[in-house]
């Protein structure tokens, strides 16, 4: 029998399955979750058996508790009952003007290296003026529809996938990675489809075995970097990814920002002469 999906409405009678899915995700009883969030373990048993509806507030108690995203505490108010609490406009929209602005801010600070906004679903949203300067380095961008995804960029043989160094170990940390940094740890289907499509792209497969990744050259960094081959040499970068805290919106909380650093001085020395090479070969 498969779970419920949680990203889909639920009428009301579907709030106790979506509950226990949600408890049995977090691998929480009915007892720790009682204790955690001051409700009764007799009413919890209540509300999965449908032989109860808790209030709002309870409800969102609950869902603060076993950590739930925005977009699934949605779900979960309107299978009690309730009205939605958590706006599901646009990452644009003019509520999110302060956020975005932010964002643009982060963006050109971190020149002249890579640096991405992107959706939950790794859709590339903004970027700064370093990003597309350096893969265009490699591949013709604009030849690449939009909105552009950065998992399909890396993982496909007419993008990136050529110049990307170590290809297995890459590939095995990037679908880890899809997993590790989902919204609440939340596999949606969309997730699944992207998963499904990164997967069958040629020589994924036959990804690192568990513990193979200790066995390169980079266990002794503190990070894994992704190397990329450019003019017979490698360049190794890594990234850091940063989320918006304390969302109040959909959109807000499904942001990440990925800055790329160099994870050598050599690399942040080839990386210079490389965009100025691109940009002397545009001028």
């Amino acid at each position: 029998m498969n779970p419920p999906n949680p990203s889909k409405r639920a009428p009301p009678n579907d709030l106790g399955v979506l509950l226990r899915h949600w408890r049995d995700m977090r691998g929480i009883s009915q007892l720790d979750l009682s204790f955690n969030a001051g409700v009764s373990q007799r009413h919890i048993s209540f509300i999965e058996s449908g032989r109860s509806v808790p209030s709002r507030q309870m409800l969102m108690d609950i869902a603060q508790t076993l950590d739930i995203p925005l977009r699934e505490r949605n779900t979960l108010l309107l299978a009690a009952g309730y009205a939605p609490m958590y706006a599901d406009s646009a990452w644009n929209a003019r509520e999110m003007h302060g956020v975005t602005k932010a964002l643009d801010r982060m963006l050109r600070q971190h020149e002249p290296f890579p640096a991405i906004v992107m959706d939950r679903y790794w859709n590339v949203l903004m970027t700064n003026e370093s990003a597309p300067r350096f893969f265009n380095c490699f591949i013709d961008m604009a030849a690449r529809k939009e909105p552009r995804n950065m998992l399909h960029l890396i993982f496909d043989p007419e993008g990136m996938r050529p110049f990307v160094s170590d290809w297995k170990a890459v590939a095995d940390s990037l679908i880890q990675r899809v997993y590790r940094e989902s919204v609440g740890r939340v596999i949606d289907d969309r997730t699944r489809e992207l998963l499904d499509a990164l997967r069958a792209y040629p020589e994924v497969e036959a990804t690192l075995q568990p513990g193979d990744a200790q066995k390169t050259e980079s266990a002794s960094m503190p990070v894994i970097p992704m190397g990329f081959i450019k003019d017979g040499r490698v360049m190794n970068y890594f990234s850091m990814v940063t989320s918006v805290g304390t969302p109040q919106t959909i959109a807000a909380q499904e942001l990440r920002i990925e800055c790329m650093f160099p994870a050598d001085d050599e690399t942040e020395v080839l990386h210079l002469q490389m965009l100025d090479k691109k940009t002397k070969a545009r001028a």
